[in-house]
């Protein structure tokens, strides 16, 4: 009897031990070592797929395609007193143009100027229809430029001859010339129609006299009165 008593016991705490055992909590196997292990191959995994996939890099662009060139346009003038530069000026800031002075390698001085005096360079000139007054300097790449436009004082009636020596210097063919001067009141009259006898293959647009004291605005109401197919 004390025996199966004995028995019986043991069994009990047999039983007892192994229920303390079924309830105790498993080990941690999500350390934070394991973790960041973890995060860093999925990272890793998630870079290489991105890098992999098509169309997440930054691709060069395709040069195949080049943008069209707008109207090139240069503003050549010769201005010895600086009224003729003011207009030559606010036509080139109005449109964004070029603009190029014609710089005679001599420069002019008032005793040059002097209309009165039969002896003045200006007066001899004047009076050589092939006088050709030496210019400093050129323009860079004529070729480039589609519109011209030509800007320069009356003397005598036409234009300085240094003008035709930059006519003479270029070749104009396909060019769109507009001529412009300022004087105390005469016109353009025949100064533009002689300048043209000097160009070959040339579109020459009427000219016009403006006023030194003309306002941009103003100067820019007869440019966009040209029609000229001026846009970028």
């Amino acid at each position: 009897m004390k025996k199966f008593a004995a028995f019986s016991l043991t069994l009990m705490m047999v039983i007892s031990l192994a229920a303390c055992a079924g309830n105790s909590e498993p080990a941690e196997t999500n350390s934070p070592d394991v973790e960041s292990s973890v995060v860093d191959e999925t990272s890793a995994s998630e870079s290489s797929a991105a890098e992999s996939e098509p169309g997440t890099e930054a691709s060069q662009p395709d040069e195949t395609e080049t943008e069209a060139e707008g109207t090139k346009v240069l503003v050549a003038y010769f201005s010895a007193t600086g009224t003729t530069e003011g207009v030559a000026e606010h036509i080139a800031n109005g449109l964004n143009a070029d603009i190029y002075e014609i710089v005679p390698e001599e420069p002019y001085t008032d005793a040059d100027l002097n209309y009165n005096d039969n002896n003045s360079r200006t007066t001899i000139e004047m009076n050589d229809p092939s006088a050709r007054p030496a210019i400093s300097g050129s323009v860079d790449n004529m070729d480039q430029y589609d519109i011209v436009f030509l800007g320069y004082p009356i003397w005598w009636g036409e234009a300085p001859r240094i003008v035709s020596t930059f006519m003479e210097s270029y070749d104009f063919s396909g060019k769109t010339i507009v001529p412009f001067c300022t004087s105390g009141g005469s016109g353009v009259g025949s100064s533009a129609t002689n300048l043209e006898q000097l160009t070959s293959g040339a579109n020459w647009l009427e000219g016009r006299r403006l006023n030194g004291r003309d306002s941009q605005d103003t100067v820019m109401e007869w440019v966009n009165s040209l029609g000229l197919s001026l846009g970028e």
